[in-house]
């Protein structure tokens, strides 16, 4: 069934259709949620809302983008703003994860390395200015061409361009600067 046939049937009533569409947008949805937050649970929890959020406003989807242009810009907009809610959890979420990640065969010294790199990166990441932090999550995480990300943030494809390629010279910049 298409994404038109389901939501047609979804304004008609019917639950099991919204069921099918979650199927099949959930794991895109939630892959750029933990691009945008870094946390599993957060990302399950985001997820979840989003797709409330898309239920209940189903009903004023125009159709005038594809439909996943349109969860994509949900799912954005509601990743930027708990992000911007949450920072000072966030940070003290990633001190817990350096000391109290399961080990698998790694030393700990190898697993406090890795940590420490995954949290500069996610760090940097985070502190990328909103659209570029938004244009890079959809192509690296998602990897959404340029057009779809042109699209789901209102901007050309040239403006997307810009900001990936902002976001890859400030990334560099900033994990350069830190050892």
């Amino acid at each position: 069934m298409s994404d038109e046939q389901l939501i047609h049937e979804i304004i008609s009533g019917n639950t099991s259709a919204f069921k099918m569409l979650v199927e099949k947008y959930q794991l895109r949805v939630f892959r750029t949620v933990l691009g945008f937050v870094h946390s599993k649970e957060d990302a399950e929890d985001i997820t979840q809302d989003i797709f409330m959020k898309a239920y209940q406003s189903l009903v004023f989807f125009k159709g005038e983008s594809e439909f996943t242009t349109w969860l994509y810009r949900i799912t954005a907009n509601m990743s930027i703003n708990f992000v911007n809610r949450n920072r000072k959890n966030r940070f003290l979420q990633s001190l817990e994860d350096i000391f109290y990640k399961p080990s698998g065969e790694k030393t700990p010294l190898e697993q406090l390395e890795e940590s420490e790199r995954d949290q500069r990166i996610r760090k940097a990441i985070d502190s990328l200015p909103e659209k570029q932090r938004t244009a890079f999550v959809l192509s690296k995480y998602e990897e959404l061409p340029q057009k779809t990300i042109a699209s789901v943030m209102n901007i050309s494809e040239g403006a997307v361009e810009q900001l990936l390629q902002r976001a890859k010279n400030n990334l560099q910049k900033k994990l350069s600067t830190h050892p």
